[in-house]
């Protein structure tokens, strides 16, 4: 291959030392390092330039704890890694631990030495090992590498175990999947008469590769990683780099490759991983294949950020973070807390604590999730209705019996097939019986659910699939023909037999009937399910709205579920015998676990808006429900077409005795329309979230009473916070509130005094374990758990009242920091939507932190025809009521045909959307919708 590269590839030079003037790179760092290497009469030596912290710390008196190797990869250099090594400098100075940086310039690249010669992966790995012992560095080590460089500090890390401390890793990848193709990208430059042109003739392969980042690279910065590759005879490194790629089992670095992918089983330190998922040439596939590699590592998927991470987010302070978590002294084991070994996939541990260790005991289960299906298996009641199945005119009933059996066939065939405990299986399929029967089949063997529902929209759910990086798909066939389409990942398994022309078009490996029949094959021949998963055992993926950012992966284990599911049984006194219609489609889900029959309405699940109320009349019928369960969206267009029951429709819903609306605010208001609809139901509004479904709840006349005693206090002098009555906590959980700060921020003490404004915070068993993928998300949830409590701060903000109740007053990226102190949107949006001619109402912050102006955008009735500033009367009865609830001014009062809402609920508010809107507009900006 080398041999395809123009002669300017294999040109000769000495080391250099970057010229100055580099943005961002301090030019005492720079540092030429003679390295001898070959024995007797071979006897040679090579010079590296690396970027080495060392003597700065030497000259302020701080002894580092351990080295920080840093390792680029191509076409890039040590100017890569600039901004870690001036973080921990200052982290250093400032009294935090210190760390020495060494990030080197592999030999042909950078600022090091040009060889002339083809560098091989095995050479570049023992060239590393060789300037480390040049350099006499002993350890505690952790190595840091990007693109070919995590591979190169891979080897470093396999070869040199005595001296390990800990591996990090930006995107990067140590395996090629057999049968498929390198990246694109890669092939290309690979190509015949491409290679040195692309590489080396001209600087293409460079230009390509800083125009990876996100956002767009500064002049400055590009001049600085173009710094060392002007000219062609500079160049040959970044050819001969792409031409080792091992493409085939026949090329000269593939057995070392191997070699290093192996060899990382074998790593036991802790491990980090961040990754930019917009990555052309290292995808997710990849960050899967390290993750199975190395089961206990802590990993962030950077939304956004791609194969340039390193530019495109703050992963100096990221690395360092971790650092602190894991390895506050160098040593491994002495963080306050470490990763769990031996999970595979977890992909994220508690950072920076611990969880009791009843939680963390791999205990059998008494009452697993597939519980009831066990005990009704020889039952012929109904377990579940389907009011619209596909290819029938009416509702299709499914009895305990062919659940429990469906679900045994399904469990076997699914062993057959090939899908193992911890396998990931993405669920893409409309809530019925083939998603119940699925979903319970492949908890039963052990497999982890992820249900990432249509209501995030085709581009959220890409982004949730592909961040999964599931290892099966069942799906119908919308879901599969998406999944071809945008290259979602997983074998693929249909819930109905598709034609052979279709199957091989959508890369079907089997239908649902195919797999059941497997299983009754399995169960004629008495083969036996698995043993159950252990308490401990990850159960199932959850993916959030996606109402405040991208939708995140959230990770339950079988103990949180089964601890979910008591807790729903008790409060609601749900269990078999009870009828169940389920507006929300997980809880349809949960209908079997609770032992209920339970019932989907006819509705669009990814359009709260269209249930009607007709169509909760119908199911409600078709169960004998006693409790129905509607999302704020779809409760508001079941009063809104009340006028279309007939007198049938009534007497069903007549029969509701418990009401539930969640997911987002319900005011007062709609809960008692409900309540009209359902006159011997109590309505319920539980508070909650994905991560933490059932925390608190209030019934409609507790809502009403804790509204008199606000007034009440109000009236007495006492200041009125405003916000959503919740409700007090449930039996199993404990609420607390973070204060605010001046600016808007959480504090690390959590307190229960009455009245105190803040993050609220909670703790019980059924609170989620993890964030897939997400290490700092879920450090920062954790952030203020001790050994004893595992606290999830739920980045809402409100208070407790003298009662102990949960006042819910907004989301914390939503508090607005105005010159007078913080203030919280809903207590204020409440008092616009008291007023005549608004519907609903949002009120967010612009301008600077600190500083911000208050701004309302309010949807009206009739609704405006486009968007612009409100009528000077509504206007002035809007400045009104905000100035009363919360004694801050309007500086401008905005109408829109239509606030937009997460796609989920259709309710919950883009207020963070709606704050950038409102700033670009009232700069001068187009007055565009929002």
């Amino acid at each position: 291959m080398v041999s395809r590269l123009p002669r300017s590839a294999s040109a000769t030079a000495p080391a250099s030392r970057p010229p100055a003037g580099l943005d961002g790179l301090a030019p005492s760092w720079s540092r030429l390092v003679d390295v001898p290497y070959g024995l007797g009469s071979h006897r040679a030596s090579r010079t590296w330039h690396v970027l080495d912290n060392g003597d700065a710390l030497a000259a302020r008196g701080l002894e580092p704890v351990g080295t920080i190797l840093c390792v680029h990869g191509n076409p890039t250099w040590s100017y890569l890694w600039r901004r870690l090594v001036a973080r921990t400098l200052e982290a250093a100075e400032a009294g935090g631990t210190a760390w020495r940086v060494v990030a080197v310039d592999q030999l042909d690249m950078g600022f090091s030495e040009r060889t002339g010669s083809p560098q091989t992966l095995a050479r570049r790995v023992a060239d590393l090992g060789d300037l480390t012992d040049a350099l006499e560095i002993t350890g505690p080590v952790v190595t840091l590498g990007h693109d070919w460089g995590g591979v190169v500090s891979s080897g470093w890390a396999v070869d040199h175990p005595d001296q390990l401390a800990g591996l990090m890793l930006l995107n990067t990848a140590v395996h090629q999947p057999e049968g498929e193709k390198i990246p694109a990208p890669l092939r290309l430059t690979l190509a015949r008469g491409v290679l040195g042109r692309a590489t080396v003739g001209t600087t293409g392969f460079l230009d390509v590769t800083l125009g990876l980042a996100h956002p767009p690279l500064s002049a400055e910065v590009k001049a600085g990683f173009r710094a060392p590759y002007r000219q062609a005879d500079r160049r040959g490194g970044i050819g001969g780099f792409v031409a080792d790629i091992p493409v085939d089992d026949e090329h000269v670095s593939s057995p070392e490759l191997d070699r290093i992918a192996e060899g990382l089983r074998d790593v036991t330190v802790p491990a980090l991983m961040l990754w930019g998922p917009r990555d052309p040439i290292f995808s997710d596939r990849y960050l899967d294949d390290l993750v199975d590699r190395l089961p206990h590592a802590d990993v962030h998927r950077f939304e956004g950020a791609g194969h340039l991470v390193a530019e495109d987010v703050d992963y100096a302070g990221a690395v360092l973070t971790w650092l602190g978590d894991r390895l506050p002294d160098g040593t491994p084991g002495t963080g306050t807390g470490t990763s769990r070994t031996g999970t595979a996939r977890t992909g994220v541990a508690d950072a920076g604590t611990s969880r009791p260790e009843e939680a963390l005991a791999a205990s059998p289960q008494d009452r697993p999730l597939w519980s009831h299906l066990d005990s009704l298996a020889d039952s012929p009641a109904t377990a579940l209705v389907e009011m619209a199945p596909a290819g029938a005119d009416g509702p299709r009933s499914v009895s305990w019996s062919l659940l429990a059996r469906r679900v045994r066939e399904i469990a076997l065939g699914l062993r057959k097939h090939g899908v193992r405990p911890g396998d990931r299986v993405s669920l893409l399929v409309q809530p019925g019986a083939d998603l119940t029967a699925v979903l319970y089949a492949c908890v039963r063997i052990g497999a982890v659910v992820v249900v990432a529902d249509a209501g995030l929209g085709m581009r959220g759910l890409t982004r949730a699939v592909r961040g999964a990086w599931p290892d099966h798909v069942v799906g119908q066939l919308p879901g599969l023909t998406a999944a071809t389409a945008l290259g979602w990942p997983g074998r693929k398994i249909s819930t109905t037999t598709l034609s052979p022309v279709a199957a091989r078009a959508l890369g079907v490996e089997a239908s649902l009937p195919e797999i059941a029949a497997l299983g009754r094959r399995a169960h004629d021949a008495l083969a036996e399910l698995p043993e159950a998963p252990t308490s401990d055992a990850e159960a199932a993926i959850l993916f959030t709205s996606g109402s405040t950012g991208p939708a995140k992966g959230v990770v339950y284990r079988h103990g949180q579920l089964t601890a979910l599911r008591d807790a729903l049984a008790e409060r609601y006194d749900v269990g078999p015998g009870t009828g169940l219609v389920a507006g929300f489609a997980p809880f349809a889900l949960l209908g079997p676990a609770l032992g209920a029959t339970s019932v989907t309405p006819d509705m669009d699940v990814t359009k709260p808006r269209t249930l009607t109320a007709r169509a909760v009349a119908a199911a409600t019928a078709a169960v004998d429900a006693t409790v129905v369960f509607l999302s704020p969206a779809a409760l508001a267009n079941v009063v809104a077409t009340a006028g279309d029951l007939d007198a049938d429709d009534h007497r069903a819903l007549a029969g509701v005795r418990t009401f539930l609306s969640a997911g987002a605010p319900v005011s007062e208001a709609l809960l008692a329309a409900a309540g009209d609809l359902m006159p011997d139901a109590t309505p319920h509004t539980p508070y909650g979230m994905t991560e933490g479904l059932l925390m608190t709840d209030v019934t409609l006349e507790g809502v009403r009473s804790a509204t008199a005693d606000r007034e009440a206090a109000v009236a007495a002098g006492a200041p009125d916070a405003g916000g959503v009555c919740v409700g007090l906590p449930g039996a199993t959980t404990t609420v607390r509130i973070a204060p605010l700060d001046e600016a808007g921020r959480a504090s690390s003490a959590f307190v229960d005094d009455a009245g105190v404004t803040g993050e609220i915070v909670v703790s019980a068993p059924h609170v989620e374990d993890h964030y897939d993928r997400l290490w700092l998300t879920h450090r920062a949830s954790r952030l203020g758990s001790t050994a004893e409590t595992r606290w999830h701060r739920t980045g809402d903000v409100g208070h407790l009242d003298a009662a102990g109740r949960l006042w819910v007053e907004g989301r914390l990226p939503h508090v607005i920091t105005t010159p007078t102190g913080v203030l919280t949107p809903v207590a204020s949006e409440q008092a616009v939507e008291a007023l005549a001619g608004i519907a609903r109402a949002a009120v967010v912050g612009v301008g600077p932190a600190g500083t911000q102006q208050v701004v309302v955008v309010a949807e009206t009735v009739p609704p405006a025809r486009r968007p612009g500033l409100a009528p000077a009367a509504l206007a002035a009865s809007v400045r009104s009521a905000v100035a009363a609830a919360s004694g801050r001014p309007v500086a401008a009062v905005l109408v829109v045909p239509r606030l937009p809402t997460d796609v989920r609920h259709n309710s919950k508010i883009d207020r963070t959307g709606l704050a950038g809107w409102a700033t670009s507009v009232l700069s001068g900006g187009r007055m565009r919708r929002p």
